[in-house]
């Protein structure tokens, strides 16, 4: 392999390096289990390859990110060890050959050069190791969700919005995986239905690269732009439950004004939460974390805000998350129709046993009218 030589950038958070990374360079990074969404966020800033301090796959879980920028075709200099987000600074010069690190023909450090197949052979690993993770994953669940009980009993002090969102249409956008496409492909909803928008931390800055203005931002503030805040949406600072609020610092050092919510769990829970408590006659869903794989990429070992906020607001929620997997191109309205009448036949019988199967049935459709951008204000 020939030598790769570019310039560098560092950065221990990788949502945050992306931003300042510029076509061709090298991201030096320290990010165990490298996940999809940061994979993606690489590869759109155009990088030359990766330096990871840490093992990039580590066989907790099967994290697809390694495999991501190998298959197209970028370097990754895996588990150098730490000390280099201290060693190199941004700008430096380097070069990567074999397994080492060299700077003005200095040996820095050394690592390991993945291939994919070897990261493939790690990935069984990893899969062979999943139901152990599972045990760990529902006993933690089940731990913090006797704890983070609060989050559906009421017990929760909300912040008093300027926004009203009593009998309205609210989306919530995450930038989780598959965020750009899914947005994208509800584009018609949005456009007819002119629901609030709620961006939760990074979100917003998604919503806003899309040509939509949030109406309110959510969350503690640590991943999203400084030119997003100031687009005159109504912030709100996700603190901890004892009231401690970081992200509120930076906003009023932007000369902002922010409302504090504080609350267990995480911002995309309070952010539907909010909303359903502020009277949101349906929220539509983009890019949250609804599985365990989801909360391991995001170095959560449990999801217990998340499964006592589902189970309230369940029955206003619609989930559009992969529905761009579902289909990319227009759907012709011919083929809608047929599926619809196709299923008219069972429906008719299962719609008169009880009003539960009713109601569930009314979800169903609302939940295909969104994600086919048919539903109506």
């Amino acid at each position: 392999m020939a030598p790769l030589r570019a310039k560098v950038k560092v950065g221990k958070k990788t949502k945050d390096l992306v931003k300042a990374l510029e076509p061709n360079e090298i991201a030096i990074i320290d990010h165990q289990d490298l996940d999809e969404v940061a994979a993606l966020s690489l590869l759109a800033a155009r990088i030359k390859g990766v330096v990871n301090a840490s093992p990039s796959i580590s066989g907790r879980y099967p994290n697809p990110g390694p495999q991501i920028l190998l298959s197209r075709g970028i370097h990754i200099l895996d588990d150098v060890g730490k000390e280099i987000m201290e060693i190199l600074h941004d700008g430096d010069y380097i070069s990567i050959l074999g397994n080492n690190i060299y700077r003005n023909g200095q040996l820095l450090a050394g690592g390991k050069m993945l291939t994919l197949e070897l990261v493939e052979e790690k990935m069984k690993q990893a899969s062979a190791n999943l139901d152990q993770e599972l045990d760990k994953f529902i006993a933690n669940t089940l731990e913090y969700a006797a704890k983070e009980k609060s989050l559906i009993l009421g017990k929760l002090e909300m912040p008093k919005l300027d926004t009203d969102l009593n009998g309205k249409h609210v989306l919530v956008v995450v930038r989780g995986k598959n965020y750009q496409e899914d947005l994208r492909i509800i584009k018609p909803y949005i456009n007819e239905v002119r629901p609030i928008l709620i961006g939760v931390d990074g979100g917003a800055d998604v919503l806003l690269e899309s040509g939509y203005r949030p109406q309110i931002i959510i969350g503690d503030m640590d991943s999203v732009k400084d030119r997003t805040l100031k687009c005159e949406a109504e912030l709100i600072v996700h603190a901890y439950p004892d009231g401690r609020a970081p992200g509120l610092e930076r906003i009023r050092k932007l000369g902002l004004e922010g409302k504090v919510f504080p609350a267990p769990g995480t911002s995309e829970d309070i952010a539907l939460l909010l909303a359903y408590e502020k009277g949101a006659s349906l929220i539509a869903a983009v890019g949250t974390h609804t599985s365990m794989l989801d909360f391991l990429e995001k170095g959560r070992k449990g999801m217990a805000s998340t499964f006592l906020v589902r189970l309230k607001v369940g029955s206003i929620l619609v989930d559009a998350k992969g529905v761009s997997q579902l289909y990319g191109k227009k759907v012709r309205l011919g083929y809608l129709m047929l599926i619809f009448l196709a299923a008219l036949i069972p429906m008719g019988v299962i719609v008169g046993i009880t009003p539960a199967t009713q109601q569930i049935i009314r979800l169903l459709f609302l939940n295909l009218k969104v994600a086919c951008g048919l539903i109506g204000g």
